[in-house]
C-alpha cells in the first residue's frame, strides 16, 4: 500500500487545485473524489431527474460506468466512455453533486473505486469525508478551509473567466447552501477528522497554500527516526553494484532455449496475428531489463520470443500453484515467484543475480494487468533493479484491443534501450527512483497506442 494523503474541506477552499499541484511536486497520483460525484450528478441531470430523488437516482446507477484516467499527470473523468471532465464544472452540477453524495447507495457505488486506487498508489485524495470515512487510516490528514466570502470570491472569478453569467451573490448563496447540506447530511457529513491538521487558506496565496500543505506532508512522511533520547540514525540505501556484462550462458541451455523459443513462436503466430516492431532495438547480448506494460498472462512469452538471450521474469507466486503446463512453460522461460504486496526484497536480489548471470530480465512496472489497455502509473521496483544493477532498460509496448482470442492482432513494440548513463542514477534513494520510474513509464507509454 502506498502513502495516502486525505485532503478534506468545504466547497471552494481550493482543495482540487492545491492537491493537483502538491501531487505533482511529490509525484503522487491525484484523486478528485468530488469529480466522481459530479459525474453522477451530471448523468442524473441529463436524464431530467431530481438529484434529491433517491429512488430514481439509485435506479440509474446500473447505467453508469465511471472511471478515472490520467493523461500527462492530469486526472480525466470518463462517464460511460465520454470525457466529462469539463462538463461537470457548473454550479448546477455542483449542487447536484451535493445532493447525490448524501445518498448511501451512491457512496457505496463509488467507495470501492476510491479505496482500490489508494491501495495501489501514493495518492492525494480530496473530498468531504476522505479522512473520516474513505481513508480513515490515511498517513496524513489535512482539513483545508477558508471563509465563505473568500471561497465565493474565488469561485466567482473562476466562473467569470469561463463565461458563466452567475453573480457573486448567487455564488455566495450556493456556497453557504452547500456548506449546510454537506455538514448536515446523515451519511458521512463534512467534518474535520480528529487527527487532521487544519489549514486556513483565507489569507494565503495559492503558492503559499501549496508550500504549507507540501511541508505538512513531507514532515509527516519523512520524519526522522531520532528523538531526544535516541541517537539519530541515517537510513542506509541499497548499494549499487553494477553488473559485469558479457557473461556467456551455457551453450546447451542456449540451444534448448532457442529450440523452445521457435516452437512457441510458431504456435503463437498460428493462433494469434502476432507482429513485432523495433526488433533492431533488442540488444544481442544479455543483462538487459525489458520493461513493459501488462495486458495478459501471455506478455512474458511474447516479449521473450524475439530475444536470442534467455529471459527471466518476476511472476506472482500464485501462478506457480495453478495449471501444471503453464507452470512448466513460465519456468522454462525463466520465471521466478514473487510475493506481491509483502515487501519481497528477496525477489529484487534474485532479479539482480539473474542479470549478473547474463540473462535478460522482464519486468511489468504496473504490477497488475491493465483492463482497458491504458498504461498505469507504475511502481519503483523496475527503477530499483535498474539502479542497483546499472544495466540498460528496453521499453516495450504490447498493443491489442479487447480480449485475447483466436487470430487476435497483437503488436509488440520494442523501443530504443535506455543506457545506464542516460538513466543517470547514482543512488537508490526514493526520490531518484521515482524520477527514474517516471522516465521508464514515459517511454513505455510512447509505444502503446
Amino acid at each position: 500500500m502506498g502513502i495516502n494523503v486525505a485532503l478534506d474541506g468545504p466547497s471552494g477552499a481550493g482543495k482540487s487545485t492545491i492537491a493537483k499541484m502538491v501531487a505533482k511536486k511529490l509525484e503522487y497520483v491525484y484523486v478528485d473524489t468530488g469529480a466522481l460525484y459530479r459525474s453522477i450528478a451530471y448523468y442524473v441531470l441529463s436524464k431530467e431527474i431530481d438529484p434529491k430523488n433517491e429512488d430514481e437516482v439509485v435506479a440509474l446507477l446500473g447505467e453508469i460506468d465511471v472511471k478515472l484516467s490520467y493523461v500527462d499527470g492530469a486526472q480525466r473523468v470518463l462517464l460511460n466512455g465520454e470525457d466529462v471532465s469539463e462538463k461537470i464544472r457548473t454550479p448546477e452540477v455542483s449542487m447536484g453533486a451535493s445532493a447525490v453524495s448524501a445518498i448511501p447507495k451512491v457512496r457505496e457505488f463509488l467507495f470501492s473505486l476510491q479505496q482500490n486506487i489508494a491501495k495501489e498508489n501514493n495518492i492525494i485524495m480530496d473530498g468531504r469525508d476522505i479522512g473520516t470515512v474513505v481513508l480513515p487510516n490515511a498517513d496524513v490528514k489535512i482539513f483545508l478551509t477558508a471563509t465563505a466570502e473568500e471561497r465565493a470570491n474565488r469561485r466567482f472569478k473562476e466562473l467569470s473567466e469561463k463565461g458563466d453569467s452567475s453573480t457573486y451573490d448567487e455564488v455566495l448563496q450556493d456556497i453557504i447552501q452547500r456548506d449546510y447540506n454537506d455538514s448536515h447530511r446523515e451519511i458521512a457529513p463534512l467534518k474535520k477528522a480528529d487527527d487532521a491538521v487544519e489549514v486556513d487558506s483565507t489569507n494565503l496565496s495559492l503558492e503559499q497554500a501549496v508550500q504549507e500543505i507540501h511541508r505538512i506532508i513531507t514532515e509527516k512522511t519523512e520524519k526522522p527516526e531520532n528523538t531526544e533520547d535516541k541517537p539519530k540514525r541515517k537510513r542506509e540505501l541499497p548499494k549499487i553494484k553494477p553488473v559485469i556484462r558479457g557473461k556467456k550462458l551455457n551453450p546447451v541451455k542456449m540451444f534448448f532455449y532457442g529450440l523452445l523459443r521457435y516452437i512457441v513462436m510458431g504456435i503463437f503466430k498460428v493462433y494469434f496475428n502476432l507482429k513485432f516492431e523495433g526488433l533492431e532495438n533488442i540488444p544481442t547480448d544479455g543483462s538487459n531489463i525489458f520493461a513493459s506494460n501488462h495486458r495478459s498472462m501471455t506478455d512474458p512469452i511474447v516479449i521473450a520470443m524475439p530475444t536470442k538471450v534467455p529471459c527471466t521474469f518476476m511472476a506472482k507466486e500464485e501462478l506457480f500453484q495453478g495449471n501444471i503446463f503453464f507452470k512448466w512453460l513460465i519456468t522454462a522461460f525463466g520465471a521466478f515467484p514473487v510475493a506481491r504486496g509483502k515487501g519481497d526484497t528477496g525477489a529484487i536480489d534474485v532479479a539482480v543475480d539473474k542479470l549478473s548471470s547474463g540473462r535478460n530480465l522482464v519486468i511489468f512496472p504496473e504490477g497488475t494487468r491493465s483492463k482497458d489497455g491504458k498504461v498505469g502509473k507504475g511502481k519503483t521496483g523496475v527503477a530499483l533493479v535498474a539502479a542497483l544493477a546499472q544495466v540498460p532498460v528496453v521499453p516495450v509496448g504490447i498493443n491489442f484491443e479487447g480480449s485475447l482470442k483466436f487470430r487476435k492482432k497483437i503488436v509488440v513494440r520494442f523501443g530504443k534501450p535506455i543506457s545506464p548513463e542516460e538513466l543517470n542514477v547514482t543512488s537508490a534513494s526514493p526520490r531518484e527512483l521515482r524520477t527514474l520510474k517516471g522516465k521508464i513509464m514515459d517511454e513505455i507509454t510512447k509505444l502503446v497506442y
